[in-house]
């Protein structure tokens, strides 16, 4: 089939084979399309979680002070202390505890609205704290605890339970003081009186 304008040599073009090409290609798009999509979040935490133990063993391979352990959490703390202070001080230390333990703590006690002299209230908030503290002294080979974590409670306790009423200690009831009093009084005399019968009886003497 040839058409008033078409030269010889060439071949003619279909308008079904137009249609097809129209409706294939933005197939092959989309196809191209999935086949380059980006990786997803989890994919990516993955492909994360693969190579931190590589880039652990490498800082630890040129990291010159020790540290608590290998974990990633360990290994950055140990890798801040060497780059600000080149030791694991307790300059370093203190820097950590202010920034990830005591601001935590700070932040829970200042969004919590139960009383705070409630020891069932704030418990969970000073166990933290705690097990924070100990776990990064842990991490820089610092003995715990140690003057800076104690002086950090004293803080502490100085500034959100300082006004709390202490429970004072009151007396028995006097019903109970007078038993107390009265039964070694009252035993005394029955004491007295069985040595001296058996002393009379002639036992003593033998």
């Amino acid at each position: 089939m040839t058409g008033p304008n078409h030269k010889p040599g060439e071949l003619p073009v279909s308008p079904i084979f137009i249609f097809i090409i129209i409706c294939v290609t933005p197939s092959l798009c989309l196809l191209n399309e999935e086949l380059a999509v980006e990786p997803t979040v989890s994919e990516r935490l993955s492909a994360s979680m693969m190579e931190k133990p590589l880039n652990a063993s490498v800082s630890n391979f040129t990291l010159p002070l020790t540290c608590g352990n290998n974990t990633h959490y360990c290994m950055d703390l140990c890798s801040f202390c060497h780059d600000i202070f080149h030791e694991h001080s307790m300059q370093c230390l203190s820097v950590l505890l202010d920034s990830l333990c005591l601001t935590t703590f700070h932040i829970e006690m200042t969004q919590s609205n139960a009383d705070s002299c409630v020891w069932g209230n704030v418990s969970g908030f000073y166990s933290n704290l705690s097990i924070c503290t100990e776990e990064i002294s842990d991490c820089l080979i610092i003995p715990w605890p140690n003057p800076l974590v104690e002086q950090t409670f004293l803080d502490i306790h100085s500034r959100y339970f300082q006004d709390c009423p202490s429970e004072e200690l009151s007396d028995p009831p006097p019903a109970i003081v007078f038993a107390l009093v009265i039964t070694p009084i009252c035993l005394i005399p029955v004491m007295v009186s069985l040595v001296v019968l058996k002393t009379k009886n002639g036992d003593g003497s033998q």
